[in-house]
C-alpha cells in the first residue's frame, strides 16, 4: 500500500535503498489528490522509482524467491488486527460467532514471510480497547473463538500503550509482555485469569508503570507535542474540508454516544442544551444540510415528524461539535502530569 507518507520518507532521504531501480514497490496506490498530483509532476525517470506492482509480487515469497530475499533484507511487515489473545494469537477478519468483518487479504502471507526471511518481524498493531454496543471492552483477550494468525506466529504486537516482543517467548513471558500493552481498566480480569489458568504465578504484579495505561495518560504525554502543532489530525494531507475535518471527530463521538443507554440519555441533555451555533458550527451543519431544517408549518400532518426529526438531527450533531470542540481545547491545554 503506497500512501503519501512514504513520500517525506523519500524526499528525507530515508527511504532510498533500490531494488532493480525502485526505491518502493506496491499493489495499491491511493491517498488525497496531492500525492497523485506529486507523482504525476514527477520526472519519468524519478517516477519510475515507484513501481505498481501486482499482490503476487509483493504479498509472496514465492516467484523469483532468491532475488525477494536479496531485495526483502531485514523486512518489516506491519497489518493490523481487531484483536490479540494473552498468547499472541490474532483476530482480523471474523467474530467467534462466524460473521465475517473483512477478508484475511494477505496478512498471513506477510506473517509467514516475517518468519521465513532472516532478520524479518511481524508487527500486529490494534488498539487496546473499542467501543461496542454494550460498552467499552478489551481488544487483548484472554481467548476466542476465531483467530487469524495463530499464537505460534507470534511476533511484535503494538497497541497504544506499547510494544510487546514475543517471537521466541515462553508463554509466561508472552502472556507478561500483552498485559504490559493492554488498557489498564482490564488488566486486573485478564491478570486473574492468566492465573486461574495457571500460567503465571500467583503472586505475579503488572509492573506499576503499566498500570497506568489509561487514555488520558496517553492524551497528556502527547499534549506538548499538540500544543507546538507537530501531531496535526492529518500530517500528510487530506482532501477533507475544515468543516469535515471538524466533522469527522463529532461523528464518531456521536456514534460512540449512542451506543448505550447511558450515553443516549448524556446526549439527548446536550441536545436539549444546545445553544445558538457558532460560525464554525453553523458551516458544520450546512454541510451537513442541516443549517436550515424544515419547519414545522408544511401543510398537512404526515410533514411534522420529519421536521421534528430534522431538528433533532440538528441540535444532535450540534451538541456533538460542542463536545469535541471542548475536548480539543482542554487537549491543548493540558500538559505532562495533568
Amino acid at each position: 500500500m503506497f500512501v503519501s507518507g512514504f513520500l517525506p520518507l523519500y524526499d528525507a532521504g530515508i527511504l532510498k535503498r533500490e531494488v532493480e531501480g525502485a526505491v518502493l514497490h506496491a499493489a495499491f496506490f491511493i491517498d488525497e489528490r496531492a500525492f497523485y498530483e506529486r507523482l504525476r509532476a514527477m520526472p519519468w525517470p524519478e517516477r519510475q522509482r515507484f513501481r505498481m506492482m501486482g499482490v503476487g509480487y509483493t504479498n509472496e515469497l514465492l516467484g523469483d524467491e532468491q532475488g525477494k530475499r536479496r531485495a526483502r533484507v531485514q523486512a518489516r511487515f506491519i497489518n493490523n488486527a481487531m484483536k490479540v489473545t494473552l498468547h499472541g494469537a490474532a483476530v482480523s477478519d471474523a467474530l467467534e460467532d462466524g460473521r465475517v468483518v473483512s477478508g484475511v487479504g494477505r496478512q498471513y502471507n506477510f506473517v509467514a514471510q516475517a518468519f521465513a526471511l532472516e532478520g524479518a518481524r511481524s508487527v500486529l498493531t490494534l488498539n487496546a480497547t473499542r467501543q461496542a454496543k454494550n460498552g467499552l471492552e478489551s481488544n487483548i483477550v484472554w481467548r476466542y473463538g476465531h483467530q487469524t494468525i495463530p499464537w505460534h506466529l507470534r511476533d511484535l504486537v503494538v497497541t497504544e500503550y506499547g510494544v510487546a516482543d514475543l517471537r521466541g517467548k515462553f508463554d509466561a513471558e508472552t502472556i507478561a509482555a500483552m498485559l504490559a500493552v493492554a488498557d489498564a481498566r482490564f488488566q486486573p480480569e485478564l491478570l486473574a485469569q492468566a492465573k486461574q489458568a495457571g500460567k503465571l504465578p500467583a503472586s505475579y504484579q503488572i509492573p506499576e508503570r503499566c498500570r497506568r495505561n489509561r487514555p488520558e495518560q496517553v492524551q497528556a504525554l502527547l499534549a506538548p507535542l499538540e500544543q507546538r502543532g507537530l501531531m496535526p489530525r492529518f500530517p500528510f494531507g487530506t482532501d477533507f474540508t475544515a468543516e469535515e475535518q471538524r466533522l469527522l471527530p463529532a461523528l464518531e463521538w456521536l456514534k460512540a454516544q449512542t451506543r448505550t443507554k447511558r450515553g443516549q440519555a448524556r446526549l439527548l441533555i446536550a441536545a436539549l442544551r444546545a445553544g445558538t451555533p457558532s460560525t464554525e458550527q453553523t458551516a458544520c451543519l450546512e454541510r451537513m444540510g442541516l443549517a436550515q431544517p424544515a419547519g414545522l408549518s408544511a401543510g398537512f400532518p404526515a410533514a411534522i415528524p420529519a421536521a421534528i426529526r430534522e431538528r433533532l438531527y440538528r441540535r444532535l450533531l450540534q451538541a456533538a461539535l460542542e463536545a469535541t470542540e471542548a475536548e480539543s481545547a482542554e487537549h491543548r491545554g493540558a500538559g505532562p502530569g495533568q
